[in-house]
């Protein structure tokens, strides 16, 4: 019988959501706990990759948290960041973030508004002499850079920020009936915080099948995985499986 589910992300902000729902439904408790979270890499450990920022005309930035390392490390490295620069976003709402950090002027803000990289290479192409650094975590995905390879567009990864485990608190059994985890960094957590804990008779939902490799590599079971045919959330996949485990 499932009673406890661990949730490994922030707790919505409002009341108005799923959780709720299932918490009055079919009467469950949500823990809700992040498994890690995300660290800048200082001034001495990013001098370690030999990339001076000043060398290159462009960033390229595929979320938020990319710009605040980008300029949390400038200033850091006492880096005077150029009018000129030129930024590519992966979307507006991240362009639009720039506004934090400079004067947003639309000549030198590029972005998506299909969220895909490939939508800027148009851009790109007009500027043959542009230099592009791109701000990544040390966990990224490569196909973003083997993309604008393979279309000829010369990209320096920047590594900025790291994903690290979250150290859980001594105090607070890792008891659940169902775990829900997002991310392959979300199983590393468990395996650094609990290396002796076993699986037994807890549901593991998985999102992603980057995570689902991951559980399955550790030598746990999963039980659930989204996307799958019938649903693309892991709250309606959640959902799902209370309301059979009801009817038993």
């Amino acid at each position: 019988m499932i009673k406890k589910i661990l949730i490994s992300q922030p707790k919505p902000a409002t009341e108005r959501n799923p959780y709720v729902d299932m918490t009055a439904r079919f009467g469950v408790e949500f823990d809700f706990r992040q498994l890690i979270h995300v660290e800048g890499l200082s001034a001495k450990e990013f001098r370690t990759q030999h990339i001076n920022p000043l060398d290159y005309t462009a960033v390229i930035l595929n979320s938020r948290l990319g710009i605040e390392h980008y300029f949390r490390l400038c200033e850091e490295l006492r880096v005077n960041v150029p009018d000129s620069m030129h930024y590519y976003c992966i979307s507006e709402t991240v362009g639009n973030y720039l506004q934090k950090y400079i004067q947003y002027r639309k000549r030198k803000v590029f972005f998506s508004e299909h969220n895909r990289f490939e939508d800027l290479l148009p851009a790109m192409y007009r500027r043959p002499q542009e230099k592009y650094l791109m701000v990544l975590s040390d966990i990224h995905n490569d196909d973003q850079l083997n993309m604008f390879a393979e279309n000829n567009i010369k990209v320096q990864p920047a590594i900025m920020y790291r994903t690290v485990s979250t150290k859980w608190n001594d105090k607070d059994p890792f008891e659940y009936d169902m775990i829900a985890l997002f991310t392959p960094s979300g199983v590393k957590s468990i395996l650094e915080n609990f290396p002796n804990w076993k699986q037994g008779d807890c549901v593991i939902a998985a999102f992603g099948a980057g995570t689902v490799q991951a559980l399955e590599e550790a030598g746990y079971r999963v039980d659930i995985r989204v996307p799958n045919e019938k649903y693309q959330s892991l709250t309606a996949s959640i959902q799902a499986y209370l309301e059979e485990q009801e009817q038993e």
